[in-house]
């Protein structure tokens, strides 16, 4: 059978159970339970064979007494337990731990003495360690001392022999060991030496001072060798940056020292007009240092580079204070040619050294612990010169074109030399890009800012003094005859000016990004031509206007027609109207004349959207103006605005279906009203069913407008109007207003476009500029802007919903600004 594992207090309880022991025979297995004890084994030996089966009964007795026998134990256990849980052995336990800790005490205090013998029997082997330590530290200390003594005499004796070859390795081994000496000059011996150490270096620079000086100001009685120089110079590498930074600015000195006699600013060899002769007197004493003395100093000395930088130090502070000094006499052209002159002497150098000359600027600022400038920045407080002369440039090429002159600077164009833009545009951007290509070799700086300010000014000054003032129509010029209705070169003026204003956008973009991308850091976000490019923006949209007055002009003769026929009169519908083919062959002439001639689409697109909707308010308003309409007149001009939604639909073509369902918006809304007006007033019920279901609203005063337009006599008005409320007030679904709420029934009299405003940022008055013989201030666009109070009311208007506000607006949204469209669509 398989073997079960038991726990070990189970053995324990089997072996009380059975009341095992060990000198028990036949118990061996259950004499020493443990956690492998098999009862298999047990039960094997207490009932060897079936026979034994018969003693079951006795031995679950047994096992029973047993049982009961540890259950009285338990009892007694846990009786005596509870006994013994008393506060006194409480006590008792507290005593000993008491007692515990203070032995504990008593061990700590005792291994404290054990380590004081311990540390008292190990003291002197301690002092043996140090003294050991010590000891060496001491031989070797005394040993570097006996080299560095020696040294020191070697280096005295090479001193006064000047054999500086010698005396620099000499040298160098007594800095060395001198340093470790450094923190025990307290000790006398030490400090006697390192006093002589110190004395030795000074005797040492005033050698090499004299030997250097007999070099730099050679005597021919006295002549010292190139070699010994050499190796003096290791000599200067040893004694530290200090001495050699001396000995350079003592050598450049005495090489400038005849430069300076020579080129003083009071004397005539010293100003501007001579400066090339600084540079030649210079080149020349560049070259004899190549020849004679360059070789003899180290390489990394860098002898010329500090020659040159300490030449333009000086020189830059001479040119300050000769720029400073001729003030109002310096001109542009003595100033560039010095400038350029400079900055091809910096070009020389740093072709010969291989560096920029900032960087060899900064490697010798290192010597005269001052920073150090190059040439060109003595002329950049001065620039205002050359700003200056740029202002006056653009002032002498824009003069042709501005003012007055602009209006004949454009016929030229548009006449003699037929162009897409005017070319004194192309000019300027041309001149920018030269002056700021100019400028950026130069400085790029605040020069470079204060030209992107002068670029501002004159763009802003052509936007107004050359486009914008184009655009204004000589005062003695008139239309030519009444036959020619539109003026075909004014068109064609106009498109050239918007197309310039366009080109002068872009580009001015352009160029705002080459100035951020050329300019200093800390200028880069005060450069903005947004401005400017707001001013252009105007531009176009003033362009545009100047087309939409010549479209007007090309159709006044056609809506005076409309105004003045009779339509109450009209008896049957047998085509189109006069007045429609000579409107609609007025704006085909104007936009065959146009589109041809603009050169960005959404700038034709923005033009025709214009137009169309000027050519629908002229429309409505003459409409309203030549009431009464009646039946058959009101059908004859449903006609005849068929016509004209045809018209407007071809200009565009099949390329903008958005033009097209602004068309057909705007002309369905006058197609309702004529659907209105149409039927009989008789039936009224039928009449007033017919306007709540095409117009849908209940407003009194828009049902009386369409009575009023109508023709409807006043004696049946009022009939009418009461029967109007009385259906419409059982209908809840209606509105209280519609797009009859805002015609105006007494639109202005004069022309549409006169009463555009300027756009934003431009100090031109642009009414002024655009109005022409047959243009006013109260023009109906001028209305989309500025909406006001509709006209008096007529009839029994006063009866009806008389607190509704009637703004003087036609059926389509046209409270955009032109240029704010403009504005839309260049963003786009």
């Amino acid at each position: 059978m398989h073997e079960m594992e038991i726990p070990h207090d189970v053995l324990l309880s089997i072996q009380r159970i059975l009341n095992l022991q060990e000198n028990v025979e036949g118990n061996g297995d259950l004499a020493s339970l443990s956690s492998d004890f098999s009862p298999v084994g047990v039960l094997n030996t207490l009932f060897p064979d079936e026979a034994s089966l018969a003693n079951i009964e006795t031995i679950q007795t047994r096992l029973a007494e047993d049982a009961h026998d540890l259950r009285q134990e338990i009892e007694s256990l846990k009786e005596e337990l509870e006994t013994e849980q008393d506060p006194q052995r409480m006590q008792l336990l507290q005593e000993m731990i008491s007692d515990l800790m203070g032995q504990m005490s008593r061990i700590r205090e005792q291994a404290t003495e054990s380590e004081a013998v311990v540390q008292s029997i190990t003291k002197d082997i301690q002092k043996l360690d140090m003294t050991k330590k010590n000891l060496t530290t001491s031989m070797t200390m005394l040993k570097r001392f006996q080299m560095l003594a020696n040294a020191t005499s070697q280096l005295d004796e090479l001193v006064k022999e000047k054999k500086y070859s010698e005396t620099s390795q000499s040298l160098a081994a007594v800095k060395e060991l001198s340093v470790v000496f450094k923190p025990y000059l307290s000790i006398p011996r030490i400090a006697l030496l390192w006093t002589r150490i110190q004395k030795l270096q000074s005797e040492l620079r005033t050698k090499l001072d004299h030997d250097f000086d007999a070099f730099f100001l050679p005597d021919p009685a006295k002549p010292i060798r190139p070699s010994t120089i050499s190796n003096a110079c290791l000599v200067v590498d040893v004694l530290g940056d200090d001495f050699r930074h001396h000995l350079l600015e003592r050598y450049t000195g005495i090489e400038l020292k005849e430069y300076r006699r020579i080129f003083r600013i009071t004397d005539e060899a010293g100003q501007l007009d001579n400066l090339n002769r600084r540079f030649a007197f210079f080149r020349r004493l560049l070259q004899a240092h190549d020849t004679e003395r360059a070789n003899v100093f180290p390489t990394e000395w860098k002898v010329g580079e500090h020659l040159s930088a300490k030449f333009i130090d000086i020189t830059r502070e001479d040119l300050s204070s000769l720029l400073g000094k001729a003030g109002p006499s310096l001109t542009v052209a003595t100033l560039l040619q010095s400038l350029q002159q400079c900055l091809d002497f910096e070009a020389f150098i740093s072709k010969k050294y291989t560096f920029t000359i900032g960087r060899i600027l900064t490697l010798s600022s290192t010597i005269t612990s001052r920073p150090m400038s190059s040439l060109a920045s003595a002329f950049e407080p001065h620039m205002g010169v050359f700003i200056d002369a740029q202002d006056k440039a653009l002032a002498d090429m824009l003069a042709p074109h501005r003012g007055k002159k602009s209006r004949t600077s454009l016929e030229e164009t548009a006449l003699d030399k037929p162009s897409t833009v005017l070319p004194s545009s192309t000019e300027l951007f041309y001149f920018y890009g030269q002056t700021l290509e100019q400028c950026s070799k130069l400085f790029t700086g605040k020069p470079l800012f204060d030209l992107s300010a002068l670029f501002r000014k004159w763009l802003r000054l052509y936007a107004e003094d050359v486009l914008m003032a184009s655009l204004k129509r000589p005062t003695n010029q008139g239309r030519r005859s009444l036959d020619s209705k539109f003026d075909v070169n004014e068109l064609k003026n106009a498109c050239i000016v918007l197309n310039t204003a366009e080109y002068c956008q872009v580009t001015a973009s352009e160029l705002e990004e080459k100035l951020i991308d050329k300019i200093n850091e800390e200028y880069k976000e005060k450069v903005s031509l947004q401005a400017e490019r707001d001013v252009l923006i105007g531009v176009a949209s003033a362009a545009i206007i100047a087309q939409l007055r010549e479209l007007e002009a090309a159709c006044d003769a056609s809506f005076d027609m409309l105004v003045k026929t009779a339509w109450s009169s009209t008896k049957t519908v047998s085509g189109p109207s006069a007045f429609v083919k000579d409107l609609t062959k007025g704006i085909d002439s104007v936009a065959s004349a146009v589109q041809p001639l603009i050169e960005q689409k959404k700038y034709l697109r923005n033009f025709l959207d214009k137009a169309a909707a000027l050519i629908m308010i002229r429309f409505t308003n003459a409409v309203v103006k030549s009431r009464p309409l009646r039946e058959a007149g009101a059908e004859q001009l449903l006609l005849d605005l068929q016509e004209l939604k045809l018209c407007l639909m071809k200009l565009a073509g099949d390329a903008s279906a958005s033009f097209a369902r602004n068309v057909s918006k705007s002309t369905s809304q006058l197609e309702t009203l004529f659907k209105v007006i149409i039927p009989p007033a008789d039936p009224a019920e039928a009449f007033i069913q017919n306007y709540t279901v095409l117009i849908g609203d209940a407003s009194f005063s828009n049902f009386q407008k369409v009575l009023d337009l109508k023709g409807t006599p006043r004696v049946e008005q009022n009939a009418l109007l009461d029967s109007f409320l009385s259906i419409t007030s059982k209908k809840d679904d209606l509105a209280d207003t519609s797009f009859l709420s805002t015609l105006d029934m007494d639109p202005p009299a004069t022309s549409q476009t006169g009463g555009l405003t300027s756009p934003s940022g431009s100090r031109l008055n642009l009414p002024s500029l655009i109005a022409g013989p047959n243009s006013g201030v109260d023009g109906l666009l001028s209305t989309l802007t500025s909406p006001g109070a509709s006209g008096p009311p007529t009839g029994s208007e006063t009866s009806g919903k008389s607190g509704e506000s009637t703004q003087k607006q036609v059926f389509n949204d046209l409270r955009r600004l032109v240029s704010f469209g403009l504005r839309r669509d260049t963003s786009s």
